[in-house]
């Protein structure tokens, strides 16, 4: 069998990061014998219904406290707490539904709201605990992505401390800016919002696959607007990313891909530009992203987009 050398192969380098990415589409055509499952086993009982919420563990709620539509309670076997000083910060869980078996992605616009609403809320609140400087919210969806429970939730984890990935990319942004005078978050919006990689946009934020993405089918949500976190955002930029959730996580769930997103920001850094990563894990990095830090990925992001803007 003669060796495929595709010609469309290219090796791309991030925005501003020292990442790279191999492109490299005919290896979606290798020879597998090997195929990953997902099971996911059905518990007798679900620690996250209404009815099975331990007494104490909710911190909040919209919706009211008996009827709520979305609630957030502190998660039971928390990495870090606010008691621990080596380990220092508050983990919560958001229970985007009452209902079980109803997915972020399966949600009305509406209810998609109310999920970002308190991602909002609990953020304004933790920013009030002295030595919390950094925020993450994100959520696990199956279990190649880390989840533990089927309830659909994400969570929001506080803590004194500011991740190493999180400052390279701060300092990185302000290297950037001295050098050019301004953010290159502003420029990855002007290439972006003209390319064929752009999935969908509105007057409040845009959609669109990143030009070395990490991951198969890996989507950006950027408000045009500069925000420095999710607190600073308006009813209509949070309706606008709950539309473009609706786009991008429907797609997912109705072909069972797992997914993790997370929401970029830095509460105490004026200049952070706040976004949202959708990193579908359809694919499983192997020795050469784990080794070397160099990913292949053999679905371009220009395919992924048209993939996401399909009826």
């Amino acid at each position: 069998m003669p060796i495929i050398y595709d010609k469309k192969t290219e090796l791309r380098k991030d925005y501003f990061l020292d990442k790279y990415v191999i492109i490299t589409p005919a290896r979606t055509k290798r020879p597998r014998d090997i195929v990953e499952t997902s099971h996911r086993e059905p518990g007798q009982k679900c620690v996250l219904c209404p009815n099975m919420i331990e007494k104490g563990l909710i911190v909040d709620t919209i919706g009211g406290k008996k009827n709520w539509h979305v609630a957030s309670i502190l998660n039971k076997f928390p990495a870090i707490s606010l008691i621990n000083p080596k380990a220092y910060g508050q983990q919560e869980v958001i229970v985007e539904t009452p209902l079980h078996g109803k997915e972020l992605g399966d949600m009305t616009i509406k209810e998609t709201l109310n999920v970002l609403k308190m991602y909002q809320k609990r953020t304004k609140f933790l920013c009030t605990i002295k030595g919390i400087e950094y925020i993450l919210i994100f959520k696990n969806m199956g279990g190649p992505a880390g989840a533990s429970l089927l309830h659909s939730h994400s969570q929001i984890f506080a803590s004194k401390k500011t991740p190493p990935d999180v400052f390279v990319e701060l300092d990185k942004a302000q290297e950037y800016k001295l050098k050019h005078g301004h953010s290159i978050y502003e420029d990855i919006i002007k290439k972006e919002i003209k390319s064929p990689r752009l999935i969908w946009k509105d007057k409040n934020v845009m959609v669109f696959c990143p030009f070395a993405p990490m991951y198969h089918y890996e989507t950006w949500i950027f408000p045009l607007k500069k925000r420095d976190n999710i607190t600073e955002l308006t009813k209509n930029e949070l309706i606008s990313i709950a539309k473009a959730f609706k786009i991008i996580l429907s797609k997912l769930n109705n072909l069972h891909i797992p997914y993790n997103f997370f929401m970029h920001q830095s509460i105490p850094d004026r200049d952070q530009h706040f976004y949202i990563k959708i990193q579908p894990r359809e694919s499983i990095w192997a020795g050469l992203e784990l080794g070397a830090g160099i990913v292949i990925n053999s679905i371009s992001p220009e395919k992924a987009a048209n993939f996401f803007k399909k009826k």
